[in-house]
């Protein structure tokens, strides 16, 4: 989303690099642990908790107390809890001002790697898409994307102190730009892991009309990566009725819009036919056509999981061609916004996992009571 963040100078991003230090030099007795896939007939009847989080940290030109003390606070709040895994669903910046150097994946790396539970990303289109923005230093977009499968995606397992071993796209289906050069490579950053039951993945789904809107749209990329992400989806699906999965969490960053209710989140969309309804490009029909079919065919509980628009929901928007509701699909939109208004807005969503549940998922908010800002903590 295009919101403005200031510069942060290297003594605040050192800072914060030791605060994140610290707190993995305290809980370094988790690192290297491995939290494998699991039946579900285990002693705590296939019951466990995620946290889901993203669009963070966000800074304007006056203030970084998200970097500073914002996220820390989250990292903090979050490992105080027994999670099984957490999942950021991209944005590490907000959309101008921030350069996208490399220092920008340093410290989005650091904030991940402080948490205990492994740590599942899935890249923002702050991250990369908008990088050739001149605010954000007028970088390849798509070179940036290749450095970010570098360094948050080079091995199977998900960041964070503990080990989680995850499925990954590895055919080379998807562009990449190495030393200005455009290479085919593989989508790395989709991944997937089936744990106690239910079958997660992440899809590299993009703010900015999926790269074919804003600074320089890039049709090809998109092309490439879209029939990637759409064949990775149909996987996970089948993936998950051969392994008799309760439900499938889809991660992604992109708000794609859903109905004709809000344009001042994200683009208007008929519900039925799924078409866009204003005049930037549909970077999102295809993959939401597939999407439907997929969830009407598996009949279980699904939720799709995303940020970019920075409103905090759990709905269910999703309709078929006849307008009728999909009573197993649950939208869920998790917190992240600029702090212009004074506030500290960092706080994350605790989903509630019970595969002997009738809806798989439950959903409560975690207000972080030191970023607090409005209404202090008791």
């Amino acid at each position: 989303m295009n919101y403005i963040r200031g510069l942060q100078s290297p003594v605040r991003f050192l800072a914060a690099i030791a605060v994140l230090t610290l707190a993995a030099v305290g809980s370094s007795a988790a690192a290297g642990t491995p939290a494998t896939s699991n039946d579900p007939n285990t002693p705590d009847g296939g019951k466990y908790a995620i946290g889901l989080w993203g669009d963070l940290p966000y800074s304007t030109a006056t203030s970084d107390v998200q970097v500073t003390t914002g996220v820390p606070n989250l990292i903090a709040d979050m490992n105080s809890q027994k999670l099984a895994f957490s999942a950021h669903d991209g944005d590490l910046k907000a959309g101008s001002v921030r350069l996208c150097d490399d220092s920008l994946y340093a410290e989005g790396l650091a904030f991940l790697n402080a948490l205990k539970a492994p740590a599942v990303f899935t890249p923002g289109d702050n991250d990369w898409t908008d990088c050739d923005r001149p605010a954000n230093g007028g970088f390849s977009s798509l070179g940036r994307l290749s450095k970010e499968r570098q360094v948050f995606f080079s091995t199977p397992y998900a960041n964070g102190q503990t080990q989680l071993f995850q499925e990954v796209q590895s055919a080379p289906l998807c562009l990449g730009e190495v030393n200005g050069v455009r290479i085919q490579e593989a989508c790395v950053e989709n991944r997937r892991w089936t744990y106690k039951g239910v079958t997660y993945a992440t899809i590299n789904i993009q703010g900015s009309c999926n790269n074919l809107c804003d600074t320089a749209p890039d049709p090809a990329e998109y092309v490439a990566r879209n029939a990637a992400d759409i064949a990775w989806l149909k996987e996970t699906f089948a993936q998950a009725k051969a392994n008799g999965s309760a439900a499938v969490m889809l991660i992604t960053q992109a708000d794609p819009g859903w109905d004709l209710t809000d344009a001042t989140r994200t683009s208007p969309r008929d519900p039925k036919t799924l078409a866009e309804a204003d005049a930037l490009p549909d970077g999102f029909k295809d993959f939401l056509v597939a999407l439907r079919d997929e969830v009407i065919a598996f009949r279980k509980p699904v939720a799709y999981v995303h940020g970019d628009s920075h409103y905090f929901r759990v709905d269910k928007p999703f309709l078929n061609a006849q307008g009728q509701r999909l009573e197993n699909f649950t939208h869920v939109e998790t917190f992240g916004d600029n702090p212009a208004n004074g506030n500290n807005d960092v706080h994350w969503v605790k989903v509630f996992v019970d595969v002997n549940s009738r809806e798989v998922f439950s959903y409560q908010v975690q207000v972080v009571p030191a970023n607090r800002t409005a209404v202090p903590a008791p």
